[in-house]
């Protein structure tokens, strides 16, 4: 994915359409001047990703994403590329109406979209909607974005895949499913989360030479992360350094059958740098901990009780993985949070937390929660669909709810930042990491972090690109089929030791 924005700040479809205000009102540029340097843009794009096209089948709605739309298509006939234009019918908008006139006197055919128009050969670019819209797709919008979906072609979407919410990254009923979205002036936030990764294909980003000081007076409302800047961020430790000095993270989790969760938790913890990581996990796994990774501390515990004198040793706790919803899981959640130490909350944890029995009044002000879209539910007591309806959304409510920390995962890793502050998209990762074991190992770097005195929130942003880029790094080496969790740990080395990242 491509993510050379400016400064690579997204924005919201009400920012975008005030920084287009600012832009035709106060820096004086008409907006049909924007629209044809859109078109430009599109097309340039366009032709260096797929050469001369046989035919361009541009499909317009009647916004000023359609006039984008009309645009590309009189450029494309200047250039003796054999074009169609397929209108959806309704009134133009002013500027619109300007870019169609600009198609007929390039003598561009126009027809009618509709589920009859054949497409067989060719590039096919999107126009039909933009960030105009609202709710469920409506007909004849469906039909003709089905048509498109299912024709086979290189689509290259203008703005923004029609269907796609501009802000929550969600999609209602269907979207335009493109390969290369070009998008204008503001990068919108949708476009990098949820749904959104998967229907824009690869984001390329243009500004329509707009004067960066316009930019100033909106504030974005999400950043993508940049894996180089926040590498910078990590302390270099002194020549006289020793072992404590660096931190140490306890993983408490490891219930019946699920060792494996703590012990990846553990040495990721280890190897992004802790100067100590211990577990704190049912007696069956200790033999399995120390084979996996010696210099991990494993210490068998049957209750909270035994696991309270522990707690004086680490500086960061890391509470979740594998831990389970058994009474032992509840009463080591309970010993871990009662002992007042920086804390990634992950998994089990946050489903026990979720419960709001064993832990009433929480204070996660040293917290770092890592939910998935299912936890991130039960947490807010909400369903799924409600937390992919609107995932910055949900990432504000959960923010405000337990004072921490939020990193909700999935496509577009998305984090929490301090008030007023943009929240943080991660730009990495790929599907290979739908597979087990790899929230524990996300968990166990963060912890591994905070542990080296990173605050909560650089080590949740640092933990979450390098877990991403690793994996993106594993998939591009090795092949994205049968990825597992523990493959992406020498990669991070990699990544923290400035070793071969021209994979980002």
């Amino acid at each position: 994915m491509s993510h050379t924005l400016i400064q690579d700040a997204l924005f919201t479809a009400k920012s975008v359409r005030e920084l287009d205000r600012l832009v035709i009102e106060e820096q004086g540029i008409p907006g049909i001047i924007l629209m044809k340097r859109a078109g430009r843009a599109v097309l340039s794009e366009l032709l260096d990703a797929y050469g001369t096209p046989s035919l361009l089948s541009v499909f317009c709605g009647s916004g000023n994403n359609g006039g984008d739309g009309y645009i590309v298509a009189a450029l494309a006939a200047e250039k003796n590329i054999a074009v169609q234009c397929f209108e959806m019918g309704g009134t133009l908008t002013a500027d619109a109406a300007l870019a169609k006139q600009f198609a007929e006197q390039a003598k561009v055919s126009f027809y009618p979209a509709d589920s009859d128009v054949e497409l067989v050969q060719g590039v096919v670019v999107d126009c039909l909607l933009g960030t105009g819209l609202n709710g469920e797709m409506r007909q004849p919008y469906a039909d003709v974005i089905d048509l498109i979906n299912d024709c086979g072609l290189p689509v290259v979407a203008v703005d923004i895949p029609s269907g796609l919410n501009a802000d929550t990254g969600a999609v209602a009923s269907v979207a335009v499913q493109a390969d290369i979205t070009v998008t204008f002036i503001g990068a919108k936030q949708g476009l990098f989360s949820g749904r959104g990764p998967a229907v824009c294909g690869e984001v390329i980003y243009d500004s329509l030479d707009i004067a960066e000081d316009v930019f100033q007076q909106v504030d974005a409302s999400a950043e993508l992360m940049d894996l180089s800047d926040l590498l910078e961020q990590l302390p270099e430790p002194e020549v006289d350094a020793y072992k404590t000095q660096r931190g140490h993270g306890m993983v408490v989790g490891g219930d019946h059958g699920f060792g494996g969760a703590a012990i990846m938790a553990a040495e990721a913890c280890l190897k992004v740098g802790a100067g100590m990581a211990s577990v704190a996990t049912r007696p069956e796994h200790v033999a399995a901990a120390l084979a996996r990774q010696p210099e991990i501390m494993a210490c068998g515990v049957t209750s909270g009780q035994q696991l309270e004198p522990l707690l004086d040793r680490p500086t960061v706790l890391i509470t979740g993985p594998g831990l389970g919803r058994s009474s032992w899981s509840e009463q080591l959640m309970q010993k871990a949070v009662a002992a007042n130490l920086p804390m990634v909350i992950d998994a089990d944890g946050l489903n026990i937390l979720a419960e709001g029995r064993v832990v009433p009044k929480p204070d996660g002000s040293q917290w770092v929660l890592t939910p998935h879209v299912g936890e991130a539910a039960r947490l807010l007591g909400v369903t799924i669909a409600e937390i992919q309806a609107d995932r910055f959304a949900a990432v504000a409510q959960l923010q405000k709810k337990y004072n921490a920390v939020v990193l909700l995962k999935g496509p577009g890793t998305i984090i929490s930042a301090p008030q007023g502050e943009p929240f943080k998209v991660c730009p990495y990762g790929n599907p290979a990491m739908a597979t087990a074991g790899m929230g524990d190992i996300l968990s166990g770097l963060i912890g591994g972090l905070m542990a080296q005195g990173l605050t909560p929130q650089i080590a949740a942003e640092l933990g979450c690109c390098l877990h991403s880029a690793a994996a993106d790094m594993a998939a591009q080496e090795k092949g994205s089929r049968g990825l597992v969790a523990s493959d992406l740990l020498p990669y991070v080395r990699d990544l923290l030791n400035n070793i071969d990242q021209e994979a980002l």
